[in-house]
């Protein structure tokens, strides 16, 4: 009885194995081999795969595409295709999607997981006859609707990313390696979740897409293909980031932002006329056209201020301001008066600039630059006391204590307050900034803030800030001649002495040592000598040096 139940079981299973589904021949026609190349055109690997869209959207191993610079697939009917794309790549899962330069027949993706118990085939490349039998043994799910599948078959090797179907035919996996060649079960991914896997604006920095040169697909969405622009602006070469835009207008060329972009491209390399031309066609696709006057006058302002060796008939200030006011005119956005203030301020028309920024500063855009920006116009209209007062406002955009945002403007009013001889208050802002700054501050803010001290006559601060600048720079003769200089003022004359030798060390043939060093002696009587050293400063060139010889002399 055990032995007819056995022989029943075999003749059963022989039947079965023959037993092709009526959907093969179809489904075969959509399973493909994919060879991969290296620069130097040699092979770097071969794989199966198969179509998942009508337009040429396709799914294998991503293995396969590292380091590769050009793709093929050969579809059932011996055709070859250039894979033109990119779509998305998963190096943990070893999936990747990809798009071939044609028209294509994809297999039909089944809607859930095959559960456990659930017959499957496995549709290797041009191998109908080979067509193989198996049962889920397990289906574990991740990422909430995909499936990890543990089949009881046994696979060969050359079958690796062949798709795995139910009995309807509809796909629900891509075959991954066994553990090893005799396994008798092998291991399939959701192909559902390799479909899913698509270009997002941050792809252009994803690890594992730069592991393959062949290019990337523009994202399908407008926002993230602007994204991606964003993003590739910062960290791609030129010839990438041309491409990107040249692709990015194909795919939306009924979006303003490629023309803009490739306007902005050309301006970088001096073709204002191609510029000009994009920015008047982006003008004319977008529906917020304020926007796009507002970018315009943006690229002729730069050009202006920052190519301004580079003429261009067609563009000025002028046609700069006139942008951005048809931009106001549009829509009153603040971002487009802060440019016309911009603009006015760069054509000198100051008392107009001012009246600019003040507007702005009722609007809630103002910030401390507004404020800063408004003082600068005071300053060149020669009101300083009003130049002060906006730099204090400036300031008040700010609460103690301070963060670093800070500095530049406390730094701006110090400046302005030694400027307008307010020594001692210029110096106060400048140990303020030396407060938020103390990791930056070099030896010239030193040696500035000494000469604000001496000035305002706090010397013993001064003498503290040029010695501490000598220390940050102690081959600076410069430094060292302002510390000499000093401390012959206040009486110093031994350390001005040390400090003229250390000039004369460092530079044998500099005036300076021998003139402070000549100063020194003479001031602490010693004439004779001091006169010699003075001597030889006028040798060196040092024009003041028959007066100071003719007045020790006496």
């Amino acid at each position: 009885m055990r032995k007819i139940l056995l022989i029943l079981f075999t003749i059963h299973c022989s039947l079965f194995s023959f037993a092709q589904p009526n959907w093969v021949k179809n489904a075969s026609k959509s399973v493909f081999t994919l060879k991969t190349f290296a620069a130097d055109g040699s092979l770097i690997a071969s794989s199966n795969g198969f179509f998942t869209g009508t337009n040429g959207e396709a799914i294998s191993s991503f293995t396969p595409f590292k380091g590769a610079v050009r793709a093929v697939v050969i579809d059932a009917s011996g055709k070859e295709m250039n894979v033109s794309g990119m779509i998305g790549a998963n190096d943990m899962y070893d999936v990747a999607k990809f798009r071939v330069a044609g028209k294509t027949r994809p297999l039909s993706m089944a809607a859930g997981i095959a559960q456990s118990g659930e017959n499957v085939w496995l549709l290797p490349y041009l191998e109908t006859k080979g067509l193989k039998n198996g049962i889920v043994r397990k289906a574990e799910t991740f990422l909430q609707d995909y499936a990890y599948y543990t089949i009881a078959m046994q696979a060969p090797e050359q079958a690796i990313s062949s798709p795995l179907l139910n009995d309807n035919g509809e796909v629900i996996g891509i075959l991954q390696p066994a553990a090893s060649g005799a396994d008798s079960l092998c291991y399939a991914i959701s192909a559902r979740f390799a479909d899913s896997l698509k270009v997002t604006g941050l792809s252009i920095n994803d690890p594992t897409l730069k592991l393959t040169q062949i290019r990337m697909e523009m994202p399908e969405s407008l926002d993230d293909a602007n994204l991606m622009m964003y993003m590739a602006g910062a960290s791609t070469d030129s010839a990438t980031f041309a491409r990107l835009i040249s692709e990015f207008i194909q795919k939306f060329p009924a979006a303003p932002d490629g023309y803009a972009y490739r306007a902005q491209f050309a301006t970088s390399y001096g073709d204002f006329a191609s510029a000009e031309r994009d920015m008047k066609e982006a003008i004319k696709l977008s529906a917020h056209k304020d926007n796009e006057h507002f970018n315009f006058a943006r690229m002729i302002y730069n050009k202006e201020i920052y190519q301004a060796n580079m003429p261009y008939e067609n563009w000025s200030l002028d046609k700069a301001l006139s942008e951005a006011r048809e931009a106001w005119n549009i829509n009153p956005v603040p971002a487009y008066r802060e440019l016309e203030a911009n603009i006015l301020y760069s054509q000198k028309n100051y008392a107009e600039a001012y009246d600019r920024y003040i507007e702005l500063t009722k609007t809630n855009m103002v910030t401390a630059e507004t404020w800063y920006c408004a003082s600068l116009c005071k300053g060149q209209l020669k009101d300083t006391t009003a130049m002060l007062a906006l730099l204090d406002s400036a300031m008040n955009m700010f609460s103690k204590p301070y963060l670093k945002q800070a500095a530049p403007y406390l730094w701006a009013r110090a400046n302005a307050k030694f400027n307008t001889k307010k020594y001692r208050e210029a110096v106060s802002d400048m140990n303020e900034y030396e407060q938020l700054m103390a990791a930056d501050v070099n030896a010239n803010f030193y040696y500035i803030r000494h000469q604000a001290e001496i000035d305002g006559r706090l010397f013993q601060q001064a003498l503290n800030d040029i010695t501490q600048a000598s220390r940050m720079e102690p081959k600076n003769t410069f430094y060292l001649a302002e510390k000499a200089s000093l401390e012959l003022r206040v009486g110093m004359y031994d350390q001005a002495s040390e400090t003229a030798n250390e000039i004369k060390t460092l530079e044998p043939d500099n005036s300076d040592g021998y003139l402070f060093l000549g100063l020194s002696q003479c001031m602490k009587g010693k004439k004779n000598e001091g006169l010699v050293n003075l001597q030889k400063a006028k040798e060196l060139g040092y024009p003041q040096a028959d007066e100071l010889i003719e007045k020790y002399a006496k």
